[in-house]
């Protein structure tokens, strides 16, 4: 059997008018999706009193003001006072709290971490040249500026971008053999164009300045030099990144009252942060590396403004973009200038620090490479020398990581840097930023270390001379006290020449008298 199939007839006029959605007719002034959307600030907020329903101002409501209500700041003293008095907000904090708390204070850089802005004058009179040195000044441009009030979005934000390529059309003068007073007067004045230009309101020029500086950042022509330029340029970096903050941060005083220092990111309001995302985007538009992964970096505190997590998710990825830096004297020094910022917004935050010199071990290698070799063979540097280019940088991400580092950290860093060929100027890092005590309790593991290493690298009598100096903080084991002395005294009495030797004697004469008497 089979069944006949046929169409059902269909009325559909009558079918759309059953299913149709039900329309509401609008009145002028409702809200339509079509329409176009205003943004309307109210700053008055109508008082309720009990018993009375809540109302708010908004754009669309009538333009009367209450001269009563507009005087207050949104609480009326009477519920201040209830407040003060509410058991709940008076409690005393849980152990939960408490231990956050603690926790937090336990993180924070003390007087006992060493500054950066105290190894700033040392690195600046140790690393100098007398090569020639060039620099790009950045010269202004009229591009895109004749803008009218009435322009859409989108063409402000085509134009700040323009502005922003035309840094890389030419709007630079390259100024060539330069003393290196005359470098680092430029630079001075590249830092006060940065000021002024922020002063003057013009935050687009300002940041030019800055990622033209990050620029010379890539640049090794002198790489003797390289150290001074480093903190020179991040001294601009530094004060861009404060620049910012403080804008911001200005845009959070709510009736005259500004943000705590550990304020959370729901006590801002939307116009700081909306000016915050646009400070990220503008840097998200960089496209060379390492400019983009400087004034990102530069401005990593504004984070805080956005998320509470902001910095933690932040700081993982600019560690991974350093991985694309060739150059491992350029890699290293981003490497510092990142850690410098984390100890400064997130001293808690241990796990990249790590991360940064795990990932320097795995480059390590790149030094004894044919393109560095090459590059010291055209700069006729020797190779001992282009190593204490690194010493700076590597001293300052070890202090970071040794910081109330435990001692299981500190011998596993110790552990990865024995494993390296030719280690001499980690094993240097090492004992300049390890704690004395550690080093101290494993003086003779570090002595073995030092023979092992190549004399052509790094001299072992100032490996020696390191170990000395922690050896006059702390007291090694009584029993390897002699034998200690009798390593370091047969390298020391080979040394030919006369300023080694008393620089390196001179630390050992101390240890000899704290733990031998006259007649041994």
């Amino acid at each position: 059997s089979y069944f006949l199939r046929h169409a059902r007839a269909r009325n559909y006029v009558s079918e759309s008018e059953v299913c149709k959605l039900e329309s509401v007719p609008l009145d002028f002034g409702d809200y339509h999706p079509l329409k176009p959307i205003t943004v309307t600030e109210s700053k008055t907020k109508k008082m309720t009193r009990k018993g009375s329903t809540s109302s708010t101002s908004s754009s669309s409501s009538s333009s009367m003001m209450d001269p009563l209500s507009s005087v207050l700041d949104g609480t009326d003293p009477l519920s201040l006072f209830a407040a003060a008095a509410d058991p709940v907000t008076t409690a005393p904090p849980t152990d939960g709290a408490r231990r956050k708390r603690d926790k937090d204070e336990s993180s924070a850089v003390g007087s006992d971490f060493e500054p950066w802005s105290s190894k700033r004058g040392e690195i600046l009179a140790r690393y100098t040249t007398t090569e020639k040195l060039s620099i790009n000044l950045y010269m202004g441009s009229e591009k895109g500026k004749a803008t009218t009030t009435g322009s859409a979005v989108s063409e402000k934000v085509r134009t700040r971008l323009e502005e922003l390529d035309d840094l890389e059309e030419g709007s630079q003068k390259e100024l060539l053999n330069l003393t290196q007073q005359d470098y680092m007067n430029r630079i001075e004045e590249l830092n006060q164009s940065l000021k002024d230009a922020w002063s003057s309101d013009q935050k687009v020029k300002a940041l030019k300045i800055v990622i033209q500086c990050s620029k010379l950042l890539s640049d090794t022509t002198v790489i003797q030099f390289y150290p001074s330029k480093f903190v020179l340029i991040t001294d601009i970096l530094d004060t861009f990144g404060k620049l910012v903050y403080e804008r911001i941060l200005s845009m959070c005083v709510d009736n005259r009252v500004s943000l705590p220092d550990n304020f959370s990111p729901e006590s801002v309001n939307d116009t700081a942060k909306e000016t915050c995302l646009n400070w990220f985007f503008k840097i998200a538009s960089i496209r060379e590396l390492i400019p983009r992964f400087y004034v990102e970096a530069a401005i990593l505190k504004c984070n805080k403004f956005l998320s509470k997590t902001g910095i933690l998710e932040c700081l993982p990825r600019l560690t991974s973009m350093i991985r694309g830096i060739g150059d491992p004297l350029v890699a290293v020094y981003a490497r510092a200038y990142l850690c410098r910022v984390g100890m400064e917004v997130a001293p808690q935050l241990k796990e990249s620090l790590n991360k940064n010199f795990f990932d320097f071990l795995l480059t390590f290698k790149q030094i004894h490479g044919d393109t560095v070799q090459n590059q010291l063979v055209v700069q006729c540097v020797e190779f001992p020398l282009y190593l204490t280019l690194y010493s700076p940088a590597i001293d300052w991400i070890l202090q970071c990581i040794a910081y109330h580092a435990p001692d299981v950290l500190l011998t596993e860093m110790m552990e990865r840097c024995k494993k390296l060929g030719n280690n001499a100027l980690l094993l240097n890092s090492v004992m300049s930023a390890f704690r004395a005590e550690f080093i101290a309790a494993r003086s003779m593991d570090f002595i073995g270390m030092i023979k092992e290493c190549d004399e052509s690298g790094f001299p072992k009598h100032l490996l020696f001379r390191s170990l000395g100096l922690n050896l006059a903080l702390a007291d090694p084991p009584e029993n390897d006290r002699l034998q200690i002395l009798n390593e370091a005294w047969k390298v020391i009495t080979k040394l030919k020449n006369p300023q080694d030797y008393i620089n390196c004697a001179e630390v050992w004469v101390e240890y000899t008298c704290r733990h031998f008497t006259v007649g041994e």
